[in-house]
């Protein structure tokens, strides 16, 4: 027996306690199709979400949250709260000791330690070299993320803890495998940037010294969706595997058969309409 899939709201929500919250339907692909409304949603994490918010979210059909957080993460921030019926997949996509005391310096550190760690470009250095390795050291997180949506977990959510950088790089690979244009997976990563939109950023000191312009300008490159980011981890797929589909094909080992299930899922005009068995 199947349920044919609720419809995506025509409006974004605004939601009070989860930020970047998006659809990415309507998103078009090189052959002229686009993505299908409702099937495909990014976030940030879904920790501090409100009742109101939750019932929004509830209304999605969501078969699947995918959350990329780590351990440290959700330590951090707390854990994802729990939708009736909706699977919830944890797959961290950065080790929790990884920059631990990096991190920490981020939250506690004085303006001298912060210009010492993120000064000169060595912040946006950081979040390039972050990029570059989780496209070629996770390429088995990814896998396991396209088949299951080829498989059955859609309508899904994609988040991290700010939704940019792990959510967004999977909803980016997500993207590239459904065909979308390069430019319109840059136009949505960009969308993190907007206000409503940003991680609020945290800190032990709240006074006016320890969130100071020139504390937030040294911060900036860890909160901020930048193009060369994204076209870093783009670059990354080239150099390694030559194209995105040999990247598909040999990196996350995608059949040409699950890819076109991916499609036919996740695509509008690519078969009867998407169901849930």
């Amino acid at each position: 027996m199947t349920q044919q899939l609720p419809q995506a709201p025509s409006t974004e929500p605004e939601l009070t306690g989860v930020r970047n919250f998006r659809d990415v339907g309507g998103l078009p692909t090189v052959d002229g199709r686009r993505v299908r409304q409702g099937t495909l949603y990014r976030s940030g994490h879904l920790a501090h979400a409100t009742g109101e918010d939750a019932a929004f979210l509830a209304t999605l059909g969501l078969h699947t949250v995918f959350d990329f957080r780590n351990s440290a993460d959700q330590k951090l921030e707390g854990p994802d709260i729990a939708l009736p019926g909706v699977r919830n997949v944890n797959i961290p996509l950065s080790d929790p000791a990884d920059g631990a005391e990096f991190w920490t310096m981020v939250r506690d550190g004085d303006l001298d330690q912060l210009r010492a760690i993120l000064d000169d470009g060595k912040g946006a250095n950081r979040m390039i070299a972050s990029y570059r390795s989780i496209i070629t050291d996770r390429t088995g997180e990814h896998s396991r993320v396209l088949h299951a949506l080829a498989e059955e977990s859609v309508p899904a959510l994609m988040h991290c803890a700010a939704g940019k950088d792990r959510a967004g790089l999977s909803v980016a690979i997500t993207l590239l495998a459904l065909g979308v244009e390069r430019e319109a997976i840059e136009e949505d990563y960009l969308k993190s940037n907007e206000p409503s939109r940003r991680y609020k950023v945290r800190r032990t000191d709240t006074s006016a010294t320890g969130m100071s312009a020139e504390v937030m300008e040294l911060l900036n490159p860890l909160f901020e969706a930048r193009i060369e980011y994204l076209r870093t981890a783009f670059d990354t797929i080239e150099a390694t595997w030559g194209t995105t589909d040999r990247y598909l094909a040999e990196g996350l080992r995608l059949a040409p058969e699950t890819r076109e299930q991916l499609r036919e899922r996740l695509l509008e005009g690519a078969g009867g309409g998407v169901e849930r068995v």
